[in-house]
Protein backbone atom coordinates (compact mmCIF):
# COMPACT_ATOMS: atom_id res chain seq x y z
CA UNK A 1 0.00 0.00 0.00
CA UNK A 2 1.74 3.50 -0.91
CA UNK A 3 1.55 5.81 1.68
CA UNK A 4 -0.37 8.78 1.75
CA UNK A 5 1.36 12.29 1.75
CA UNK A 6 -0.21 13.72 4.53
CA UNK A 7 1.12 10.40 6.72
CA UNK A 8 4.89 11.50 5.23
CA UNK A 9 4.84 14.67 6.23
CA UNK A 10 3.92 13.91 9.47
CA UNK A 11 6.63 11.22 10.39
CA UNK A 12 9.15 13.87 9.01
CA UNK A 13 8.16 16.29 11.07
CA UNK A 14 8.18 14.01 14.02
CA UNK A 15 11.04 12.70 13.26
CA UNK A 16 12.73 15.97 12.82
CA UNK A 17 11.01 17.03 16.41
CA UNK A 18 12.47 13.56 18.26
CA UNK A 19 16.61 14.99 16.58
CA UNK A 20 15.82 18.38 18.16
CA UNK A 21 14.66 16.65 21.51
CA UNK A 22 17.44 14.54 21.34
CA UNK A 23 19.98 17.45 20.80
CA UNK A 24 18.81 19.19 23.84
CA UNK A 25 18.97 16.19 25.81
CA UNK A 26 22.52 15.26 25.20
CA UNK A 27 23.19 18.66 25.93
CA UNK A 28 22.08 18.65 29.02
CA UNK A 29 22.59 15.34 30.89
CA UNK A 30 20.58 16.38 34.16
CA UNK A 31 17.47 15.66 32.01
CA UNK A 32 14.73 17.97 30.48
CA UNK A 33 11.16 17.91 30.73
CA UNK A 34 9.49 16.26 27.67
CA UNK A 35 7.24 19.09 27.44
CA UNK A 36 7.43 23.13 27.14
CA UNK A 37 5.66 24.57 30.31
CA UNK A 38 5.27 28.47 30.80
CA UNK A 39 8.66 28.46 32.22
CA UNK A 40 10.41 25.91 30.81
CA UNK A 41 11.03 24.84 27.37
CA UNK A 42 11.09 21.21 27.54
CA UNK A 43 12.27 19.13 24.79
CA UNK A 44 9.10 18.78 22.65
CA UNK A 45 6.27 21.22 22.54
CA UNK A 46 2.81 20.74 24.03
CA UNK A 47 1.02 20.05 21.18
CA UNK A 48 -0.38 17.25 18.85
CA UNK A 49 2.41 17.09 16.95
CA UNK A 50 5.03 17.17 19.92
CA UNK A 51 2.84 14.73 21.65
CA UNK A 52 2.87 11.75 18.96
CA UNK A 53 6.92 12.69 18.55
CA UNK A 54 7.57 12.02 22.80
CA UNK A 55 5.88 8.83 22.62
CA UNK A 56 7.91 7.74 19.14
CA UNK A 57 10.52 8.52 20.80
CA UNK A 58 10.13 6.62 24.03
CA UNK A 59 8.88 3.53 22.25
CA UNK A 60 12.03 3.38 20.03
CA UNK A 61 14.69 4.18 23.47
CA UNK A 62 15.49 6.72 22.38
CA UNK A 63 14.64 8.87 25.39
CA UNK A 64 13.72 8.20 29.08
CA UNK A 65 10.86 9.07 30.62
CA UNK A 66 12.64 11.78 32.64
CA UNK A 67 13.73 13.50 30.01
CA UNK A 68 17.47 12.26 29.45
CA UNK A 69 18.92 11.01 26.51
CA UNK A 70 19.60 6.86 26.04
CA UNK A 71 22.64 5.57 24.91
CA UNK A 72 20.64 4.09 21.87
CA UNK A 73 19.05 7.63 21.42
CA UNK A 74 22.75 9.09 21.24
CA UNK A 75 24.01 6.56 18.82
CA UNK A 76 20.78 7.81 16.81
CA UNK A 77 21.48 11.60 16.94
CA UNK A 78 25.11 10.99 16.07
CA UNK A 79 24.14 8.93 12.83
CA UNK A 80 21.18 11.15 12.15
CA UNK A 81 22.32 14.85 12.59
CA UNK A 82 25.46 16.79 11.58
CA UNK A 83 28.34 17.18 14.15
CA UNK A 84 27.67 20.79 13.81
CA UNK A 85 24.18 21.07 14.65
CA UNK A 86 24.82 18.69 17.95
CA UNK A 87 27.51 21.00 18.78
CA UNK A 88 25.66 23.99 18.44
CA UNK A 89 23.06 22.48 20.78
CA UNK A 90 26.00 22.01 23.55
CA UNK A 91 26.78 25.14 23.04
CA UNK A 92 23.67 26.93 23.40
CA UNK A 93 22.74 24.94 26.78
CA UNK A 94 26.58 26.22 27.70
CA UNK A 95 25.55 29.96 27.65
CA UNK A 96 22.28 29.75 28.93
CA UNK A 97 24.37 27.31 32.31
CA UNK A 98 26.89 30.51 31.90
CA UNK A 99 24.23 33.05 32.39
CA UNK A 100 22.40 31.52 35.34
CA UNK A 101 25.47 30.45 37.15
CA UNK A 102 26.37 34.45 36.98
CA UNK A 103 22.58 35.46 37.83
CA UNK A 104 23.00 32.67 40.61
CA UNK A 105 26.30 34.24 42.17
CA UNK A 106 25.20 37.64 41.81
CA UNK A 107 22.75 36.71 43.91
CA UNK A 108 24.51 35.14 46.43
CA UNK A 109 26.82 38.40 46.79
CA UNK A 110 23.88 40.28 47.28
CA UNK A 111 22.74 37.64 50.18
CA UNK A 112 26.06 37.53 51.73
CA UNK A 113 26.27 41.60 51.82
CA UNK A 114 23.12 41.81 52.98
CA UNK A 115 23.50 39.44 56.04
CA UNK A 116 27.11 40.92 57.02
CA UNK A 117 25.02 43.93 56.59
CA UNK A 118 22.36 43.03 59.36
CA UNK A 119 25.80 41.67 61.44
CA UNK A 120 26.71 45.19 61.80
CA UNK A 121 23.28 46.63 62.30
CA UNK A 122 22.73 43.92 65.50
CA UNK A 123 25.88 44.18 66.52
CA UNK A 124 25.79 47.63 68.76
CA UNK A 125 21.78 46.58 70.12
CA UNK A 126 23.82 43.41 71.30
CA UNK A 127 25.86 45.13 73.13
CA UNK A 128 23.96 47.85 74.38
CA UNK A 129 21.41 44.82 75.60
CA UNK A 130 24.25 43.03 77.25
CA UNK A 131 26.38 45.84 78.43
CA UNK A 132 29.86 46.01 78.93
CA UNK A 133 31.89 42.86 79.98
CA UNK A 134 33.22 43.14 83.77
CA UNK A 135 36.68 44.04 83.73
CA UNK A 136 37.20 41.92 86.53
CA UNK A 137 36.01 38.89 84.76
CA UNK A 138 38.10 39.56 81.83
CA UNK A 139 41.24 39.65 83.89
CA UNK A 140 40.37 36.33 85.69
CA UNK A 141 39.41 34.47 82.17
CA UNK A 142 42.96 36.30 80.66
CA UNK A 143 44.89 34.51 83.71
CA UNK A 144 43.53 31.42 83.29
CA UNK A 145 43.53 31.19 79.82
CA UNK A 146 47.40 32.26 79.96
CA UNK A 147 49.45 29.73 77.75
CA UNK A 148 52.69 30.88 79.23
CA UNK A 149 54.51 29.69 82.08
CA UNK A 150 55.14 32.00 85.50
CA UNK A 151 53.56 35.45 86.38
CA UNK A 152 51.67 37.62 83.82
CA UNK A 153 53.32 40.78 83.33
CA UNK A 154 50.71 43.58 83.65
CA UNK A 155 51.05 44.71 79.94
CA UNK A 156 50.78 41.85 79.03
CA UNK A 157 47.35 40.81 80.73
CA UNK A 158 45.86 44.34 79.67
CA UNK A 159 45.93 43.51 76.39
CA UNK A 160 45.29 39.90 76.80
CA UNK A 161 41.82 41.48 78.73
CA UNK A 162 41.54 43.56 75.95
CA UNK A 163 38.44 46.10 77.15
CA UNK A 164 37.88 49.28 79.13
CA UNK A 165 40.50 52.08 79.91
CA UNK A 166 43.97 51.27 81.77
CA UNK A 167 41.94 53.20 84.85
CA UNK A 168 39.34 50.24 84.89
CA UNK A 169 41.88 47.76 84.48
CA UNK A 170 43.44 48.83 87.59
CA UNK A 171 40.60 49.20 89.64
CA UNK A 172 39.43 45.89 88.67
CA UNK A 173 43.34 44.52 89.73
CA UNK A 174 43.01 45.81 93.17
CA UNK A 175 39.79 45.08 93.70
CA UNK A 176 40.79 41.18 92.37
CA UNK A 177 43.28 41.66 95.35
CA UNK A 178 41.93 42.97 98.11
CA UNK A 179 39.11 39.55 97.32
CA UNK A 180 42.08 37.24 97.62
CA UNK A 181 41.52 35.86 93.71
CA UNK A 182 44.59 37.28 92.28
CA UNK A 183 47.75 37.44 93.78
CA UNK A 184 50.17 41.00 92.83
CA UNK A 185 54.25 40.54 92.48
CA UNK A 186 56.77 43.62 92.65
CA UNK A 187 58.70 44.64 90.13
CA UNK A 188 62.35 43.96 91.44
CA UNK A 189 64.64 45.67 89.34
CA UNK A 190 65.41 49.20 88.92
CA UNK A 191 62.74 51.36 88.10
CA UNK A 192 63.94 52.90 84.99
CA UNK A 193 64.35 49.26 83.26
CA UNK A 194 60.57 48.99 84.10
CA UNK A 195 59.07 48.33 80.43
CA UNK A 196 55.34 49.91 80.09
CA UNK A 197 55.19 51.68 83.31
CA UNK A 198 51.88 52.97 82.84
CA UNK A 199 50.70 49.55 83.10
CA UNK A 200 52.60 49.14 86.45
CA UNK A 201 50.18 49.45 89.58
CA UNK A 202 51.24 51.06 93.08
CA UNK A 203 50.20 48.54 95.87
CA UNK A 204 51.25 49.51 99.50
CA UNK A 205 55.04 50.46 99.27
CA UNK A 206 55.56 48.27 96.32
CA UNK A 207 55.38 48.67 92.39
CA UNK A 208 53.30 45.94 90.82
CA UNK A 209 54.19 44.61 87.51
CA UNK A 210 53.17 40.76 87.32
CA UNK A 211 49.50 38.67 88.53
CA UNK A 212 48.50 35.46 88.96
CA UNK A 213 45.45 33.82 89.38
CA UNK A 214 44.93 32.44 93.16
CA UNK A 215 43.28 29.22 93.56
CA UNK A 216 39.50 29.93 94.73
CA UNK A 217 39.13 28.33 97.86
CA UNK A 218 41.68 30.87 99.31
CA UNK A 219 39.27 33.76 97.56
CA UNK A 220 37.90 35.96 100.81
CA UNK A 221 34.10 36.48 101.22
Amino acid sequence: MTTRPTEGIVADRASQLVLAALGRAAADPAGVPLFASRTDPGLFPATAAGKLAAQKACDDGHLAADGTITRRGLDHLLAQASPRQVLEDFVRVLEARHEQARDLLATAKKMLDGIEGLCTTLLPVLERISGPRDPAATILDALAHRPGPGDCPLPELFRSAGEGSLGAFHDALRRLHKQGRVYLHPWTGPLYQLPEPACALLVGHEVAYYASIRPHEGAKP
